[in-house]
């Protein structure tokens, strides 16, 4: 090749080299000056913060009716199965809300399997923003079987006081109309104060019951001595024991303490004591005894009674629950002492369990605290 060709090729390769060289200088400059593209945030920071720190469920939802977010709850309540509201329900309040930007509240029931009962649920819907539409759910299961329960109390309370105080009255009128006669008198004003002592029982327990209703653990747990509990249990019942040549035995291991209430104790084992002794045939017996191991104390109450169906066990601790009803005007029970006793056995962080058998007996046995 000759040396002007040469020449002519070398200059061509030379402007080829420097033109890369400022094609790539000029694009990395405008790379460096160039502002990097950021993706806006499917939900914004703040809201999604806040929603992490909520007790209630969170779901926030786009406008292709999506899930973005979803706090914890929301998933252990139900609502949400991947990125899809499970409920339509509050679907169909989600897409209103999209509509028109009206908040919305709504209540409603989401079954649940197995036949366990339905979950109530309030649900406030409101826009968030122009795109995404947020849904704040509460399960108000717990507060609505407290009412049910509650409402249920005092229809039971008022059906149980209108049996006494209603045969007082009838009582008075009696003895009105017999003022002649001593003998009529004398007999109607007894069952006038049997019928004021059933009713004083009756009232003194749904006051118990009152108080301990909540289940809340004791504050200020003292040393309660099971000897002492389980003596007074038998002094308290021991009238109506011997009435009907039932004897009352102490037994089991001496010197015990329980942490507690010494009150609601007291009142607790002296319930099922009493219960032992109604439920007694005459002339068999009661056995208290009172076994410990490492943590706890077991009180046990057991009896020759008549028993307690199998099927009708799950339901002995209910409020004016009777295992036989056409017999609690005789005993003279109001159906709050087992209740009564559930509940302090709750309060005390330990449990009562029954083991019966219909026609032979049964052993109430409350567990507590043992004091170290």
């Amino acid at each position: 090749m000759d040396p002007t060709a040469q020449a002519f090729l070398a200059a061509i390769v030379g402007a080829i080299v420097a033109g890369s060289t400022v094609l790539a200088w000029h694009l990395s400059d405008k790379q460096q000056t160039r502002r990097p593209e950021v993706a806006e945030p499917a939900v914004p920071t703040g809201v999604a913060t806040v929603l992490s720190v909520l007790r209630s469920s969170a779901v926030v939802v786009d406008e292709n009716e999506s899930v973005l977010k979803a706090s914890a709850p929301a998933y252990a309540l139900g609502l949400v199965r991947g990125n899809e509201l499970v409920a339509e329900e509050l679907a169909d309040l989600v897409r209103a809300v999209r509509r028109d930007g009206q908040i919305r509240e709504i209540e409603m029931q989401m079954a649940r399997p197995g036949g366990t009962p339905d979950r109530h649920v309030t649900a406030r819907v409101a826009p968030l923003g122009s795109r995404l539409v947020l849904a704040l759910v509460e399960d108000r299961t717990r507060e609505r079987r407290v009412e049910a329960v509650r409402r249920d109390f005092v229809a039971n309370v008022s059906h149980e006081l209108k049996t006494p105080v209603g045969a007082i009255r009838l009582l008075a009128e009696a003895v009105a109309d017999a003022a002649d006669d001593p003998e009529a008198v004398k007999r109607f004003a007894g069952r006038m104060g049997h019928e004021s002592e059933r009713l004083g029982t009756l009232v003194q327990q749904i006051i118990e019951l009152s108080r301990l209703q909540g289940d809340e653990p004791l504050e200020m747990p003292s040393r309660v001595p099971v000897d002492d509990v389980v003596a007074t249990a038998i002094d308290t019942s021991a009238i109506d024991a011997a009435a009907r040549r039932i004897s009352l035995v102490a037994g089991g291991d001496g010197g015990l303490e329980v942490l507690g209430n010494a009150e609601q104790i007291s009142v607790a084992v002296g319930n099922l004591v009493a219960n032992a002794v109604a439920y007694s045939r005459e002339g068999s017996s009661v056995l208290v005894s009172a076994r410990a191991d490492d943590d706890t104390v077991d009180v046990s109450i057991t009896d020759q009674g008549i028993g307690i169906p199998a099927g009708e066990i799950d339901r002995i601790f209910e409020r004016f629950y009777r295992v036989d009803p056409a017999r609690h005007r005789s005993t003279g029970g109001t159906g709050l002492g087992l209740s009564i006793v559930k509940h302090v056995a709750a309060t005390h962080g330990g449990d009562v369990r029954v083991w019966s058998v219909e026609g032979q007996g049964s052993t109430f046995t409350l567990t507590l605290p043992r004091a170290s």
